[in-house]
């Protein structure tokens, strides 16, 4: 069981720009946010779209597992599902995000691996139904990996088994039932998933 899920918002400026927000700052601290670990999905398969949202979105992110001494000990490709026109209801009311964020199968996990010699230049991207919708390189993340696994160790109860999902390129989109996730890092892991009503 997973306890905690640490996710990063606006980590990569297409993506902030694509949603109408304002890119963050290097120099800045990151965006933190939760996701229950029981939101999550762990390996291929089906997953429920929530009943409640008409416009769920795909973010595919790179995903890594805390060890026992709070470095990572391995990692995935995941997405992170958001009911987008809840969460800009939410935002227009000044509430929090969590049944945007934190629904049942709210967050797709592929199966670990070891890490790669090079976190800081890792490709991944996301097809639906056979379409690129999402290509990204960590090389483009606005705070790298480490920045983000110190940031959240130093201010978080981080424990081990925890996750850490680090921002999503541009290409969001919403999903319909019957969609057909492929979601991979090239030479690491490919995972695939299915939506429903």
């Amino acid at each position: 069981m997973i306890r905690n899920i640490w996710a990063v918002g606006r980590n990569y400026a297409d993506h902030a720009k694509e949603l109408g927000n304002q890119v963050p700052s290097a120099a800045g601290n990151p965006m933190i946010f939760l996701k229950a670990g029981s939101s999550a999905v762990i390996g291929g398969g089906e997953f429920q779209l929530p009943r409640f949202s008409e416009d769920v979105h795909h973010e595919c992110e790179i995903t890594l597992r805390f060890g026992a001494d709070l470095k990572f000990d391995a990692l995935t490709v995941g997405i992170d599902l958001t009911a987008r026109d809840v969460q800009e209801k939410a935002k227009s009311q000044g509430h929090p995000w969590t049944l945007a964020k934190s629904f049942k199968a709210a967050a797709l996990i592929g199966e670990f691996k070891p890490l790669p010699q090079n976190l800081d230049s890792l490709p991944f991207s996301l097809k639906v139904n056979g379409e690129v919708r999402q290509a990204g390189n960590t090389s483009d993340m606005i705070h790298s990996i480490e920045k983000l696994r110190q940031y959240v160790v130093e201010r978080f109860p981080v424990v081990p088994g925890d996750l850490l999902m680090t921002g999503t390129p541009k290409g969001v989109a919403a999903l319909q039932p019957g969609d057909l996730l492929d979601a991979e890092i090239p030479g690491v892991v490919q995972m695939t998933w299915r939506s429903r009503a």
